[in-house]
C-alpha cells in the first residue's frame, strides 16, 4: 500500500520569469532544460571551488520552477541565488507557506500515482506536481502540492500516512544522502556523495559554478572518500560526527542514522575489501553495505 510522509524539514522556492531557466542553468549541476511537466530533476548548487552548498529537486508547476530544498537553510539559499540575479528577468520567491512537500513509499506507489517507475518521471496534479524520486526510483515518489489542496490529493491517490523513520531507513539503506545531514557544507565533493550515479550531475551541459572541480574529480579519478550505508552489528547508533575506526586508524565519520543503519563518509580504500571491512564507531561495530548503484 502506498504511504505518504509530510516532509516538514523541506521548503519550496519558486524561480519564475522569462530568464528562469537560463539563470539556473549557469548555477547548478544538472540540466534545467530537462525539466518539464513530465520530468523532474535533482541538482546541487556549489561553491566556486566545487564544494557542496545546497541540493534540491526541481519540478515545473504552472509557469514556475519549484525547488524542493531544506527548509532550515532556505533563506540562505534564496539570498545566494539573488546574488547572481544581476539583470536577469527572474523572480526568486519563498513559497513554503503555500506548498507542502510529501514523500511517498510502498510497492505500488508509482502505480497509485499514475507515473512511471523511472527516476524523475513526473506529472501535473491539481495544485502541484508529483514525480518519481529523481535520485533513485527505489525511494518512491515526491510531491509538491498547494497546502490547501493537499487533503484532496491524498484522498484521490488513496494514500495512507506513513512514518518519517521508515522513510529515512529506506533512504539510508539505498545510500541516498539527505542534504547537510550527510554532506558537509563547503567540504563535500559531489562525487563523494554519489551524485553521478544518483542522477545529480549532467556531464554534457554547459558551464556552471563549481563545474571545473566536479569534472576534474570524475575524469582524473580523484574520489578518495565515499558516502556509504553501514549496518550497526552491535552497540548503539553512533551520533553524527562520530569517527569511524579500523583498528587504531580513523577511516571515516558517521552521518545520519535510523534503526540499525547509518550513512558514513568512508575512505575508498576501506571499501575495496568489503568482505573484511568490519569497523567501529563510538564503541559500536559497523559493517559497510555497498548499494547496487555504486560503481566503484
Amino acid at each position: 500500500m502506498a504511504e505518504y510522509i509530510e516532509l516538514k524539514s523541506r521548503g519550496v522556492l519558486s524561480v519564475s520569469g522569462p530568464d528562469a531557466r537560463k539563470f539556473l542553468q549557469g548555477l547548478i549541476s544538472n540540466d534545467v532544460e530537462k525539466v518539464s511537466p513530465e520530468r523532474a530533476i535533482h541538482a546541487a548548487f556549489l561553491t566556486a571551488q566545487g564544494k557542496y552548498l545546497f541540493d534540491f529537486m526541481i519540478a515545473e508547476v504552472g509557469d514556475a520552477l519549484l525547488l524542493d530544498c531544506e527548509a532550515g537553510r532556505l533563506v540562505d539559499f534564496q539570498k545566494r541565488l539573488k546574488l547572481y540575479k544581476l539583470r536577469s528577468d527572474v523572480t526568486v520567491e519563498d513559497v513554503s507557506a503555500t506548498f507542502t512537500v510529501l514523500a511517498m513509499t510502498g510497492d505500488d506507489t508509482t502505480e497509485a500515482l499514475g507515473i512511471a517507475a523511472e527516476a524523475g518521471a513526473a506529472k501535473a496534479v491539481d495544485g502541484g506536481a508529483v514525480f518519481t524520486d529523481p535520485r533513485h526510483a527505489g525511494l518512491g515518489a515526491r510531491a509538491i502540492v498547494e497546502t490547501e489542496k493537499l487533503a484532496g490529493f491524498i484522498a484521490a491517490s488513496g494514500l495512507t500516512e506513513g512514518t518519517l523513520e521508515t522513510y529515512d531507513l529506506a533512504r539510508i539503506k539505498l545510500g541516498v544522502p539527505d542534504g547537510s545531514r550527510d554532506m558537509q557544507l563547503e567540504k563535500t565533493v559531489l562525487l563523494e556523495a554519489g551524485f553521478d550515479e544518483l542522477n545529480g550531475v549532467d556531464w554534457k551541459k554547459g558551464c556552471y559554478m563549481g563545474q571545473e572541480l566536479t569534472a576534474r574529480t570524475k575524469y582524473r579519478g580523484l574520489v578518495k572518500r565515499r558516502l556509504m550505508p553501514v549496518r550497526i552489528l552491535d552497540g548503539e547508533m553512533p551520533a553524527p560526527g562520530t569517527p569511524v575506526m579500523r583498528d587504531e586508524r580513523e577511516v571515516g565519520e558517521i552521518r545520519s542514522g535510523s534503526g540499525t543503519m547509518a550513512l558514513a563518509m568512508l575512505r575508498v580504500a576501506v571499501l575495496e575489501d568489503l568482505e573484511h571491512a568490519v569497523l567501529s564507531a563510538g564503541g559500536s561495530t559497523i559493517l559497510p553495505v555497498k548499494p547496487d548503484w555504486a560503481t566503484f
